[in-house]
């Protein structure tokens, strides 16, 4: 007998579909274009430049490593 969490009613499985975009792989649109606008618009504050072009960098990476690991996973199962 199938879970409950397998079937909805009349016993048929239903499937999720995305009509939407997929944001996260969207995100690197966004904050792409951040980085030379930091370094830019920034030069008279080298010291704040520098650490908020770090903090942006480090969050980029960290995205695309949680978007790996993420697909890494789900081949995985």
């Amino acid at each position: 007998m199938a879970s409950s969490a397998d079937l909805s009613k009349g016993g048929v499985a239903v499937t999720k579909q995305n009509k939407g975009p997929p944001f996260k792989f969207l995100v690197p649109l966004l904050y792409a274009p951040v980085l030379p606008l930091i370094r830019l618009g920034l030069r008279r504050n080298p010291v704040l430049r520098d650490r908020l072009f770090t903090v942006v960098l480090a969050g980029g990476f960290l995205h695309g490593f949680y978007l790996v690991t993420d697909l890494y996973d789900i081949e995985s199962k």
